[in-house]
């Protein structure tokens, strides 16, 4: 690992901010532009949406059934045991759903994105479209960025449905409740702010693991190696993402949507 000075690390890393601000606003500027390579973005779709879904309803369900087990016991203590629903369908709509949600689908595509598009930098493919008249922005990291978000934004619903499901079993095989009180009260506690929240995150982690993955894939150096070093950068740069900007975005919204 080569030695540089605390300046020249400043330098690269301010650098390496600019180039992805320009990257997001080039793939958000291509959006209305044509052509708007619609099979790419169909494709791309599937990949993300489809592929993804197994494991977001695995995790989904699970989370809701380990979140109602881990509350029955506090609950049952201040005899407010059938509130159970609504922890539950807040905790899943408001934060988990989202953010798990995101973390899974950066896991499994921000590197899938930045493996890919690395491949295409070091063996020259991208030079060669450039060569041919296309943008590889436009074709590569647009389609991305639109499918991943549009996907996300259905996962992140998928996900929630299935947790407040795994929630429910819980709650009527093994806390012996009853399955129309627990819906009644998981449907009657959201409110407005409550699904504005959980349906605005999705769009702002869609965007930042598609561009994360597209910047560290399409700036990739160093041969195999570099693609290597890229696809581990562009997991943990959208995870980190994720939990900070799910913060600041929570505290922004309960700020516009306060609880009366």
């Amino acid at each position: 690992m080569e030695i540089i000075s605390p300046g020249e690390l400043a330098k690269e890393k301010v650098l390496s901010v600019q180039d992805y601000v320009v990257l997001s606003a080039r793939a958000v500027a291509n959006v209305f532009r044509r052509p708007l390579y619609v099979a790419d973005m169909v494709q791309q779709a599937d990949m993300i949406g489809v592929g993804s879904l197994p494991i977001v309803i695995l995790i989904g369900f699970f989370t809701g059934a380990v979140l109602a087990v881990q509350s029955a016991n506090t609950l049952e203590r201040f005899g407010t045991l059938t509130l159970i629903g609504q922890l539950v369908s807040l905790s899943m709509v408001r934060e988990l759903g989202p953010v798990l949600t995101g973390l899974m689908v950066a896991g499994r595509n921000a590197s899938g994105m930045a493996s890919e598009l690395g491949s295409m930098v070091v063996t020259e493919q991208i030079d060669a479209m450039r060569a041919l008249g296309t943008d590889p922005m436009k074709k590569l990291v647009t389609p991305r960025v639109v499918s991943t978000v549009f996907m996300l934004f259905f996962l992140t619903i998928i996900s929630d449905l299935v947790g407040i499901s795994g929630g429910l079993l819980v709650a009527k095989v093994v806390l012996n409740l009853d399955a129309r009180q627990y819906w009644s009260n998981a449907w009657q506690a959201l409110v407005f702010a409550d699904v504005i929240m959980g349906l605005v995150k999705p769009v702002l982690f869609g965007f930042i693991i598609a561009t994360v993955g597209c910047f560290y894939g399409m700036t990739a150096r160093g041969g195999t190696q570099g693609v290597g070093r890229a696809t581990t950068q562009a997991v943990v740069a959208a995870s980190v993402l994720i939990i900070v900007v799910n913060f600041f975005t929570t505290q922004f919204l309960m700020k516009v949507f306060p609880y009366q």
